[in-house]
């Protein structure tokens, strides 16, 4: 990645890797999102070391990303992207071969360390190598690739877990990543930029930047498991994770030649900017993570249908896209598409909070899923256009705009699945105490729904093993029940922050 375009260079193939990096970006988030039950139960995970791993992921890629302006101005955009793409197949590899949770956080740090600057790499690409309309074609491959990758993860994730072959998904990765490694060798510049300074890097100040980037998400884990006992301890820890952080983005502010040049970055635009980045990649990581467990689990569909309806919202995600290339240079104010955007979330939500154990998923749940899709599909396009307006001009402070975003993105998306699964657990218990507080003799709905099934199993069964039988079932039922409206309380939620996001873009005075 040169700081002037190459002559001739080979433009489908430029375009070929920015898509292939978007894809594989949004791929290997969405698709371990929403395997993420199947992948626990065939790697012998709980929930707690699943974030764990979350956080562990988005830590090295942040780290990654850091990095990737001091490495391109020391050996190139393409030895970079060649070694980050062959980093990732390893890890992928390792990911895809794990059968426990230490091989698995394994597999998944060295992915990070490989994938994290994938879409950075990318919206770079776009910058140094193409110029003119050329540029406008290369943004489209960006934004069709975070299209496919947001929409067909939960469709490729759950056509690998109904057929009991999770690890399929991280073999897909790998594959991808290998195409990544030979096509940079056939489209990237070699040459390392031509700067006047290059940026510097203190090795103690990276180690901060990771170990705090660690402690913040794994802090705000441990308060669901220790409070109230120990949250003292916790309390210190996120405290410090914070001070750590900032402490980091002091030192790159006063820093000659920092890798992230964030003075210049102390803009209205630049800041309300990534707010709604950082909101729409926690919504991206949260319902990634609840949706296919009420599908499957309170909804009790099977996964060959979950791979159905998610191959419809795929459609919807790339109608959406389809439909906002063309309106948006027509219409380019950005306040109707954010509004719109934000509708579609509140809606989606709100859809979801009204479901019952007996919804139909083409009928009931289908449209969610496809306003889900048109949320992110709007908000994260706008967004991208309107944040970055104000530093375009200086090709090292744009570079570390991009940087900054997608390591605060790691953490939305890290935070949000933490946060999804820190917060199912609480309601389900939550409920499920209060449901097991009526289940008593003296209820005679209890009482009732025990003899109907009694009678069932007594056709097959000695009366003793029916009466046990009808028990446990009851019980099977109030988890059931007690996941159901666990859902539906992360679906109000939702719904109340779309209500909120609508009104904090509709008044806002930043993007015009």
């Amino acid at each position: 990645m040169n700081d002037q375009p190459t002559p001739t260079p080979p433009h489908g193939g430029v375009y070929a890797i920015v898509f292939l990096l978007s894809l594989t970006e949004f791929l290997q988030a969405g698709m371990t999102a929403f395997a993420a039950a199947p992948i626990m139960g065939g790697t012998r995970m709980d929930p707690e070391e699943f974030s764990l791993v979350a956080a562990v992921y988005a830590s090295v890629a942040i780290l990654s990303i850091s990095m990737q302006r001091w490495f391109v101005e020391r050996i190139g955009g393409r030895r970079f992207v060649q070694a980050t793409a062959l980093v990732f197949v390893a890890g992928a590899a390792i990911t895809a071969t794990s059968g426990s949770f230490p091989s698995f956080l394994l597999g998944r740090a060295v992915m990070g360390l490989g994938g994290g600057a994938f879409f950075t790499a990318c919206r770079m690409i776009i910058q140094h190598v193409l110029a003119g309309p050329r540029r406008f074609v290369g943004i489209r491959s960006l934004a069709t690739g975070l299209a496919m990758g947001i929409a067909g993860a939960p469709w490729l994730a759950s056509i690998a877990v109904s057929g009991d072959t999770w690890p399929a998904m991280y073999w897909l990765l790998a594959v991808l990543g290998a195409a990544i490694l030979v096509l940079a060798g056939f489209t990237l510049p070699k040459a390392p930029l031509d700067v006047a300074r290059r940026s510097e890097a203190n090795p103690w100040h990276q180690l901060l930047l990771v170990g705090a980037s660690f402690t913040l998400l794994y802090s705000l884990q441990r308060f669901y498991y220790d409070f109230p006992g120990n949250a003292a301890p916790v309390a210190l820890a996120l405290a410090a994770a914070v001070a750590g952080l900032w402490f980091y983005l002091h030192r790159q502010h006063v820093h000659e030649r920092p890798l992230l040049r964030v003075r210049e970055l102390a803009n209205t635009r630049y800041r309300f900017g990534l707010g709604l980045f950082f909101f729409a990649y926690l919504m991206l990581g949260a319902n990634n993570q609840v949706i296919p467990s009420m599908l499957q689990g309170s909804l009790g569909h099977g996964w060959a249908t979950v791979a159905r309806v998610e191959a419809l919202g795929l459609g919807v995600a790339l109608l959406t896209w389809w439909v906002l290339e063309r309106t948006l240079p027509r219409f380019p104010s950005p306040r109707k598409f954010l509004v719109t955007g934000f509708i579609a979330l509140a809606t989606s939500g709100l859809l979801l909070s009204r479901l019952t154990p007996d919804a139909d998923v083409w009928l009931h749940v289908l449209p969610a899923l496809a306003c889900n899709s048109i949320f992110l599909l709007t908000v994260l396009p706008v967004t991208a256009m309107q944040t970055f307006r104000e530093v375009e001009q200086d090709e090292s402070v744009f570079s570390n705009a991009q940087q900054l975003k997608n390591m605060m993105s790691q953490v939305g998306i890290a935070l949000g699945i933490t946060l999804a699964t820190i917060g199912q657990q609480w309601r389900v218990a939550f409920h499920y105490t209060d449901l097991s507080a009526q289940v008593t003799p003296s209820n005679p709905v209890y009482v009732e729904t025990v003899q109907r099934i009694q009678e069932v199993f007594a056709a097959s069964v000695p009366a003793s093993d029916a009466a046990r039988l009808a028990v446990a079932q009851v019980a099977q039922m109030l988890a059931r029940q007690s996941a159901m409206l666990a859902n539906i309380d992360h679906f109000l939620v939702v719904a109340g922050l779309g209500l909120q996001g609508m009104g904090v873009v509709a008044t806002q005075r930043v993007f015009r």
